[in-house]
């Protein structure tokens, strides 16, 4: 498994006074193996967390599915994230729910 990790930060243009609308800081992951490959994003305001966002197969970029979540290469990329201090992963599973729990009992406690 590869693993790039690369810094964003995403604000809007300061005000009159000098302050942000929004400023948010996070790291992008990119877990790739053969044709497979992951993204997960993680917030530095929030160190411990980290999500899965898409999977990448054969140049399509896609929400993940829950067979994905089966997938070798999403329990390596888990394993990494753990070994970065990441303890509450979740996943985007564009049910409309936002950010869910990894399924049956993945997710690490807050």
């Amino acid at each position: 498994m590869q693993v790039s990790r690369v810094r964003h930060i995403d604000c809007s243009a300061p005000d009159a006074s000098g302050e942000y609308a929004y400023d948010y800081e996070y790291d992008i992951y990119h877990f790739v193996d053969g044709g497979i490959g992951l993204i997960a994003r993680s917030y530095t305001d929030t160190p411990e967390e980290a999500h899965f966002l898409n999977i990448e197969a054969n140049g399509t970029l896609r929400l993940l599915t829950q067979a994905d979540l089966a997938q070798p290469l999403f329990a390596l990329a888990q394993d990494y994230l753990r070994q970065e201090g990441k303890r509450e992963l979740r996943w985007l599973s564009g049910r409309g729910d936002g950010y869910e729990p990894l399924p049956g009992g993945m997710p690490s406690p807050a």
